[in-house]
């Protein structure tokens, strides 16, 4: 992989089976994506977005072709593998925030930490930094019923980057957010991809809105690669 690819696909396919009927989600997707870029991916309601970027979390595996990120295969690694790479290799933030709604937000944010064995001192002090960092410390004593739902997300973005990946992968995520809130977390995720250089890959209904903060959109119908365009 050239050293300015973060994440390379090869012919890649998925096809799901539904009794006798085959759906073909994905057909040979061919994509690099640089490191720090920030791209969108667009697309009509059943065009693959969700499955690639599934995909490339290592949440599902391809029927064929190659995932590289970082120039590792993940489409080949094993099950354990797996778990290592989405704890540490990648951060995923979804449309419905999946908070833990009895926990506080400095304790969501800290959970990935309490699975890497992290000390629970230590593990404070680093989910306080990172809900700073997205503008939330005094907030960090709220559930989630008592945040709205912007803060929420914001909650689990922070818990997303809690163990530093290089890559951020947001499926929708302001898909149930109001149009002032969905602009003030798009321009977190460009604020972070800037200062930060993290990757992130984007998949939102919102084109007009996400071309605003995109350094480039990739369109995809019925499963393949329709158009890429540089937004600046």
């Amino acid at each position: 992989m050239d050293s300015k690819k973060v994440i390379a696909t090869n012919q890649l396919c998925k096809i799901y089976s539904t009794g006798r009927v085959q759906v073909e989600a994905l057909k040979d997707i061919n994509l690099d994506i640089d490191q720090g870029t920030f791209v969108a991916v667009a697309g009509a309601s059943g065009s693959g977005k969700s499955t690639l970027l599934n995909l490339l979390g290592g949440l599902d595996r391809p029927t064929s072709g190659v995932i590289e990120v970082e120039g590792k295969k993940i489409s080949e690694m094993t099950r354990e593998e797996l778990a290592l790479y989405r704890r540490f290799g990648v951060g995923m933030i979804f449309q419905s925030f999946n908070l833990i709604s009895s926990r506080t937000a400095v304790e969501n944010v800290e959970l990935p930490l309490v699975f890497a064995n992290v000390l629970k001192r230590d593990r404070r002090q680093r989910a306080e930094k990172m809900l700073d960092r997205v503008g939330l410390l005094p907030r960090r004593r709220h559930r989630p019923p008592e945040l709205s739902g912007g803060e929420q997300q914001r909650v689990a973005i922070a818990r997303a980057l809690i163990n530093e990946p290089k890559i951020l992968l947001a499926d929708e995520p302001t898909g149930n957010l109001d149009s002032r809130t969905s602009r003030e977390i798009l321009q977190l995720l460009a604020a972070l991809n800037q200062a930060q250089g993290l990757t992130v890959v984007l998949v939102s209904h919102e084109v007009a809105l996400a071309r605003e903060f995109a350094g480039e959109t990739i369109g995809l119908r019925d499963g393949r690669v329709e158009s890429r365009e540089r937004v600046r």
